[in-house]
């Protein structure tokens, strides 16, 4: 039960903080000029290719993370002694 309850909170965590991240990114892209000149709105390609790999690197760290919750922690050969 602890595992499933870590994982959820792993899993909403990887959520909440890709939002502020995307929030960080349209901040971003409204502030700063060169990047406003590449996509002067949302709908254009730059943006739209900044918000994918935003996305895409949050869904691999955050199944990184879970996988290595599956395996469970390394094992320390000092504290076996």
């Amino acid at each position: 039960m602890q595992e499933v309850g870590l994982s959820a909170y792993t899993a909403t965590l990887t959520v909440a903080i890709y939002l502020d991240a995307f929030v960080g990114l349209v901040q971003a892209f409204l502030k700063i000029p060169s990047l406003r000149a590449l996509a002067p709105t949302q709908q254009s390609p730059g943006f739209i290719i900044a918000q994918a790999l935003l996305l895409a690197a949050f869904v691999i760290l955050g199944t990184a993370v879970l996988r290595g919750l599956r395996r469970g922690p390394p094992i320390d050969s000092a504290a076996m002694a």
